[in-house]
């Protein structure tokens, strides 16, 4: 289903007006600039803002302690809920990234990674820590985000260090673990529906594959599907039971195979494009709690009864590596069209790596100057809306490509737009759809929509947008 999204005026108040930072100034200032930095969002902020006293007031509101991350995203959670409550599916798609910030004056950012240096030891890179539950429909809409967390990485207590440097495993509560992140994303997530009967089901990479995870799915009711990232021991009798021949891979390698399916493999490097044929097996199988686990001294931690859907490209192409997923749910699977659908929904993941290549790339929150990680982190939340608007127009229009406009534009937007690109004075008889005006504003944004040009993409459709809005301002003036 293709809901009914407010892209165009009016928007900021929709996502952010309801944020309650204690005083109205600071979330009428909060809206104006939503619309100043959606307006020219690969601009800094001075130049995104309008004048000198536009770009202190917003030095002002990001130094503002009042302001926090989750009174910012308070409005906008709520509609992205009103958004999903016609779905009856959507995919809660958690994934983490790191925001790199190399200014020397920035104050309070923790190290984000350590690599091997030429002339030194280590080169540590500085920045913050920021996780994301994004929901997506089962077609692919990005319907906005559910949880964010951003925070910076604190360093280990000099007792793990000293532990670490010994080569001893250090093994903490999941309440002390960066880990945790996955846990809240996932109680947020079931939380936050106002329909009960929607299906969320959290979806994540091989980093929320852990026992903590799936055993709180558990107890909570919430459906999971996560890509698996070790061969675990599976279906042991006991905690200390010594003798088992299973492990996940080799379990499922040994069931036959329900069917196969085609994949469009996309171009990479010096690969071409490709269609593989895949193999697909599913079976149920118990994951067991780690023998090791922290918490057997004071709890009975459950057996958790899970399925698996395993994936093979049993002859690739020469030169080229096979493509295999072993995929983990806690989701009913009695056949290969269940199993297929859970193959279908994991692939939707990417969405949230586009949406971070859309914020960092795009956006390029990582030139920001304000100096200070707390400052960053509101600056950091408030572009990550402005990015989910800008992937939500580029995916509207591929999800409902035969869809009247008006589900994106408003009538006085899509006319001008007609006229401009068409150079007529005529307005056709029939409403245009979803895909031929956001062509259209890709054009406007330098596409040049020629045959074998696909599909156009985010930022190239965004600067359109800039000056759609624009034309429409000169023309509602003209016009009024």
């Amino acid at each position: 289903m293709c809901s009914k999204f407010k892209y165009s005026g009016g928007w900021a108040s929709q996502e952010f007006g309801g944020s309650d930072f204690g005083d109205k100034r600071l979330t009428d200032r909060l809206i104006s600039l939503a619309d100043r930095f959606s307006e020219a969002p690969e601009d800094p902020i001075n130049q995104a803002c309008n004048g000198w006293a536009e770009t202190k007031a917003a030095d002002r509101f990001f130094k503002n302690d009042s302001v926090d991350q989750n009174k910012i995203l308070r409005t906008h959670i709520e509609q992205t809920v009103l958004r999903s409550k016609n779905e009856q599916t959507i995919l809660a798609i958690q994934d983490t990234s790191y925001v790199s910030w190399i200014l020397p004056k920035t104050k309070g950012h923790g190290v984000i990674s350590r690599t091997p240096g030429k002339n030194v030891k280590t080169i540590e890179s500085r920045g913050v820590v920021m996780h994301t539950c994004f929901a997506v429909s089962t077609e692919g809409v990005p319907l906005g985000l559910l949880d964010q967390k951003t925070f910076a990485r604190q360093p280990l207590p000099e007792e793990l260090k000293e532990k670490k440097k010994k080569g001893h495993n250090v093994n903490v509560p999941i309440e002390d673990n960066e880990s945790i992140r996955w846990l809240e994303s996932l109680k947020k997530a079931r939380e936050s529906t106002i329909n009960k009967d929607i299906i969320v089901v959290t979806v994540c990479d091989r980093e929320g594959d852990f026992y903590e995870f799936f055993e709180l799915a558990h107890r909570r009711g919430s459906s999971t599907l996560v890509r698996a990232k070790g061969d675990r021991i599976i279906n042991k009798a006991s905690r200390y039971s010594e003798k088992t021949d299973d492990r996940l891979w080799s379990y499922l390698k040994r069931l036959q195979s329900s069917g196969k399916i085609e994949v469009e493999v996309p171009a990479k490097d010096e690969c071409p494009q490709r269609t593989a044929i895949l193999d697909v097996s599913h079976g149920e199988f118990i994951m067991n709690p780690p023998r090791n686990n922290i918490r057997h001294k004071t709890e009975e931690l459950p057996d958790l009864h899970l399925n698996a859907v395993y994936i093979v490209e049993k002859n690739p192409p020469q030169d080229q590596e096979a493509l295999e997923w072993m995929l983990i749910t806690n989701l009913q699977i009695k056949n290969f069209d269940e199993a297929v659908e859970k193959v279908k929904w994991y692939c939707l993941r990417w969405r949230i790596e586009v949406f971070h290549k859309i914020l960092k790339s795009g956006l390029k929150v990582e030139d920001c100057r304000l100096g200070t990680a707390e400052r960053l982190i509101r600056y950091l939340t408030v572009m990550s809306i402005i990015a989910w608007r800008i992937f939500g127009i580029t995916l509207v229009s591929r999800s409902c490509p035969n869809k009247p406009c008006t589900k994106l534009l408003a009538e006085d937007e899509w006319k001008v737009l007609y006229l401009k690109i068409k150079r007529t004075n005529l307005l056709p008889k029939k409403v245009p759809t979803l895909q031929e005006v956001v062509r259209w504003i890709a054009q406007l944004g330098g596409f040049l929509a020629r045959k074998g040009d696909g599909d156009p993409g985010p930022i190239t459709i965004w600067r359109g947008w800039k000056r759609l809005c624009d034309i429409s301002e000169r023309w509602s003036l003209a016009n009024g």
